[in-house]
């Protein structure tokens, strides 16, 4: 269906389809009237060698001769005959042999291919576009916030700079333009005046030079670039850049603030005016086995327990959802109600590995990044690598094979509390998961993803935690873009804000059914300059007041159709 409705598109569009079909047309029908003209002479000398046929049987036998298949049934006994066959065999050859198929190519095929080649792989996006995004490549991270945007339904298109790339890119469904990214122009036709972001993920070089271009052609549009090496992050600035993301220090960052040891808190993600916003896992705490009913969190410390990530997978919690050793908590509260989470919790994995370092595999830009977070909290560590040019020396280097149980047991195995494996091959990762997980069950895990679709198979491998590259990419550029309306908790949930609907004007939370409804949470209330944070049931909402609510992508768009009239 979709190569018909191409066709049928490139039939009715623009003067020069219409002038490359009319000659099309003139063709076929001089030969039309050719066969036509030599069927009635068939018919004529037939009638002259006393033979009489059908007006079918003309059209079948100069069909038949013009195009060289000469069945034989039909032949005529006359040299006169016989000359008009020798003629009307010619005429077939250089009409439907040479010139039908130049034509249909010339007039139709090579216009059309031209046609579907500009629609697959244009230069430009429509004059109508706006507020859109502009990505300058197409890579795991862009690849993620293509999804995310398609979520929250916002535009976008990715440069790139092969036709044949960006065929293939719209052949799964991205929205792809040709152009070079160091090129002003492919910029204005991306219209970059209209845009809402630019989005440089390629190498430093190339970001510092996209961000001086766009910058050159706008100087108020937001560009956001990454940069592999901190070394960069002043010079993306100088050039333009309105925020550096350093994705090896944000994912040494994840890594260390999820590893249960030394002196372990929740760590704090967002911040919405007196609501703070917490991710912590459980393991070996005395909530691993009770229900959220159980745990008693909003009783004991204040604090209300919002969202879950349950091995990779987000969800809104009930009161019955039983919290596991993968369980990572998701708190809402002020900050001093965060601090005595922390003062009750945290003392369960301060004393349980005292002293006993963390594994670190991997001595690349992340695996050095955690190791320096970790020496700022006074957090022992080893990092396990295997080539020694790759690291300095240093006492908390051991050079081996991960995969070496006489490697590991010189880097402890038997006593870390955790171990976190960082290394750039997914394949790697599950690899060194898998094995790890059968030496130890009872070992804190947290492994990298540097590919989307291996999160799900790090989980089953063994992984408690999986850091996914492109995720935390997409999470800080989304954030970035949406300006805090929209804040990017764990892969899966949000936190935004709306103003009250209409419809819930006086309504408490308790009879407005919006968990019911949305599987989503009211975490706070705006009211009057009152800032309430985790209201209770019995809170009325009130004309005027903001909402800041959290749940997954699908119950955020479930509100909106419920409570929003659009």
């Amino acid at each position: 269906m979709k190569f018909y409705s191409s066709i049928v598109s490139y039939l009715v569009e623009g003067k020069s389809t219409k002038q490359n079909m009319r000659m099309l047309i003139r063709f076929l029908v001089m030969l039309t009237a050719m066969i036509t003209v030599y069927s009635i002479i068939f018919h004529f000398l037939m009638a002259w060698e006393e033979r009489e046929y059908s007006w079918v049987t003309g059209f079948y036998w100069t069909l038949t001769v013009m195009s060289t298949l000469g069945f034989g049934d039909i032949t005529f006994a006359s040299d006169a005959g016989r000359l008009f066959s020798i003629l009307v065999l010619l005429s077939g050859v250089i009409f439907m042999l040479v010139l039908l198929p130049f034509a249909f190519i010339k007039f139709f095929l090579a216009p059309w291919m031209e046609s579907e080649a500009k629609r697959r792989a244009p230069r430009e996006v429509s004059p109508d576009t706006k507020d859109h995004v502009i990505m300058t490549a197409y890579d795991d991270v862009t690849a993620a916030l293509v999804e995310r945007l398609v979520t929250y339904k916002r535009d976008y298109v990715v440069i790139v700079e092969k036709p044949e790339h960006a065929g293939l890119l719209s052949d799964r469904g991205v929205k792809a333009a040709v152009g070079n990214i160091d090129d002003p122009d492919t910029y204005k036709r991306m219209r970059v005046h209209d845009a809402a972001l630019v989005v440089a993920t390629n190498s430093d070089e190339v970001n510092t030079n996209i961000a001086f271009t766009v910058r050159e052609m706008n100087e108020s549009i937001p560009i956001i670039t990454t940069a592999d090496s901190p070394h960069s992050v002043d010079i993306l600035s100088m050039a333009g850049s309105s925020r550096v993301v350093e994705l090896p220090d944000l994912l040494a960052r994840s890594f260390a603030n999820w590893t249960m040891c030394g002196n372990f808190q929740a760590n704090i993600i967002g911040r919405f005016d007196e609501l703070v916003i917490a991710e912590t896992p459980v393991i070996n705490t005395p909530l691993v086995g009770k229900t959220i009913a159980e745990s008693n969190l909003r009783e004991s410390v204040g604090v209300t327990i919002v969202g879950i990530w349950e091995r990779g997978r987000p969800s809104v919690p009930t009161p019955k959802t039983q919290i596991t050793r993968s369980t990572v908590l998701l708190l809402a509260g002020t900050e001093s109600q965060i601090a005595s989470y922390d003062d009750v919790y945290s003392i369960y994995q301060m004393f349980q590995h005292a002293g006993d370092p963390v594994i670190i595999m991997g001595g690349g830009r992340v695996g050095t990044a955690i190791g320096r977070r970790f020496a700022e909290r006074d957090v022992p560590f080893l990092i396990i690598e295997k080539n020694p040019k790759k690291t300095s020396e240093s006492a908390n280097i051991v050079y081996g094979d991960a995969a070496d149980l006489s490697t590991l047991k010189r880097a402890w195995i038997e006593k870390a509390p955790a171990a976190l494996i960082t290394t750039h091959e997914d394949a790697t990762n599950i690899y060194l998961t898998k094995y790890f997980r059968s030496l130890r069950p009872d070992l804190q895990i947290i492994s990298r993803a540097n590919l989307d679709r291996n999160v799900s198979t790090l989980h089953r491998a063994g992984a408690d935690f999986v850091m996914s590259y492109p995720v935390l990419g997409v999470d800080a550029v989304f954030s970035f873009l949406t300006k805090q309306d929209v804040l990017m908790l764990v892969e899966g949930l949000t936190l935004f804000r709306v103003q009250a609907p209409e419809i819930l004007d006086g309504v408490t939370l308790a009879d407005s059914r919006i968990r019911q409804e949305t599987h989503c949470s009211v975490v706070a209330i705006k009211s009057d300059g009152n800032f309430i944070v985790n209201p209770g049931p019995c809170i009325p909402v009130t004309k005027g007041s903001e909402l800041i609510l959290i749940g997954t992508y699908e119950g955020e768009r479930q509100f909106f159709r419920t409570y929003i009239k659009t």
